[in-house]
C-alpha cells in the first residue's frame, strides 16, 4: 500500500492522461487508444496497473506495443463509460485475483495452513504459511498468497458471515 506522501510523488513524477480520447478494439481485439497528441492511434496497446492492490483504478500505464510507456491514466473515472470497459476487460484478463466470499473452513498443520473457501471463481482450498502469506491492506481488506503463488482477495472481512469472520479473526 502506498503512502500519502508516496503518493503525491508519484502523481508529481507522472505523465498524466490529458490526451486519451477513447480506447477500442480492433477486429482482432487488439486495444487502441486514441491520444490528443497524435494523428496516429496507438495500435496494440498494452495496459498495466502501477499498485494492482492498493490503487486498482488508478494509475494506469499506457504502453505501446513494444513495452514503453506512452501516457499514464490518474484514474478509470477520466475516461468514457465504453473506454473504460475495455480497460477494466483487459486488466481483469492479466490477473488472476479470485475474491474471496465465504469461508468454509481454515486448519493449521505441520506449519502450514489450508483454507476452503468459497469465490467469485468457484470453489477453491489452498495453502499459505500463516500470517507470512497474508498482506493486510486496510484493517478489513487482505490478499493471501497461496504455497504456489496465486492470490486471493479478500475485499472486506466485514462483509463476510460470522462464522468466516470467525475463523479470519486471528489474521485482522
Amino acid at each position: 500500500m502506498c503512502t500519502e506522501s508516496e503518493n503525491e510523488q508519484f502523481e508529481a513524477s507522472a505523465r498524466p492522461a490529458d490526451g486519451v480520447h477513447k480506447v477500442e478494439r480492433d477486429a482482432d481485439g487488439k486495444v487502441i487508444v486514441h491520444l490528443a497528441d497524435r494523428d496516429e492511434p496507438l495500435a496494440d496497446a498494452r495496459l498495466a496497473r502501477y499498485f494492482p492492490w492498493s490503487l486498482p483504478d488508478a494509475y494506469i500505464s499506457v504502453r505501446d506495443k513494444d513495452g514503453k510507456e506512452v501516457v499514464m491514466l490518474r484514474t478509470l473515472d477520466e475516461l468514457d463509460p465504453g473506454s473504460r470497459e475495455i480497460v477494466e476487460q483487459e486488466l481483469a484478463d492479466k490477473i488472476f485475483n479470485p475474491r474471496i466470499l465465504q469461508v468454509l473452513q481454515v486448519k493449521r498443520e505441520f506449519g502450514m495452513s489450508s483454507m476452503s473457501a468459497i469465490t467469485d471463481r468457484g470453489e477453491v482450498l489452498f495453502q499459505f504459511h500463516g500470517r507470512d502469506d497474508v498482506r493486510l491492506l486496510s484493517p478489513t481488506r487482505a490478499l493471501f498468497r497461496d504455497v504456489d503463488g496465486n492470490t486471493f482477495e479478500l475485499p472486506d472481512v466485514g462483509e463476510l458471515d460470522p462464522a468466516s469472520r470467525k475463523m479470519l479473526r486471528r489474521y485482522f
